[in-house]
């Protein structure tokens, strides 16, 4: 929720300002302080994938800076699966960006030998989760609309959200 700790992130990816940053939350209850609704489907969703590699796009909070929104007024909300991630979480208390640690438009890493020397440069730490999976990105699904748009294929597969969202 820090403005010039986002322009950081910004700054040391090389990213564009008119991209938003995801935030990771320790649990659900953190949605209600952050997002203005929580609309049924994102309801069913949340149920259904979560925790996992499914970001979810609300309507934004008037509390949530700008810089994480680009200036859209949504913002994209995982909880995360991985211990680390969610422990990491659970020990600052609050959300987190939880962008990729990679130079934008670069290949992201699975391991910290492989971590781009700008980012680890521009980093005030670096926490080494051991060898990650790699891969795909989250799955991202634009809540605040009816029905809700997959914005982008991800880790969880597209047929798992549109069976998620048929239940309803």
């Amino acid at each position: 929720m820090d403005p010039v700790a986002v322009d950081k992130i910004f700054a040391a990816k090389g990213r564009s300002p008119d991209k938003p940053v995801l935030i990771l939350v320790r649990s659900r209850d953190e949605l209600t302080r952050l997002v203005a609704a929580v609309p049924a489907p994102a309801e069913l969703l949340m149920d259904n994938v979560w925790p996992g590699g499914l970001t979810l796009v609300f309507q934004a909070a008037a509390l949530v800076p700008t810089v994480l929104t680009a200036g859209s007024g949504k913002i994209g909300i995982r909880l995360p699966a991985h211990p680390v991630a969610r422990a990491l979480v659970a020990a600052v208390g609050r959300p987190i960006t939880g962008t990729s640690a990679n130079v934008s438009g670069r290949t992201g890493c699975s391991r910290i030998a492989a971590l781009d020397a700008a980012i680890a440069g521009a980093a005030d730490m670096t926490l080494d989760a051991g060898d990650l999976a790699g891969g795909v990105g989250s799955t991202v699904v634009d809540v605040t609309r009816q029905p809700p748009v997959i914005l982008r294929s991800g880790a969880v597969p597209e047929d798992i959200v549109r069976q998620v969202l048929a239940a309803d």
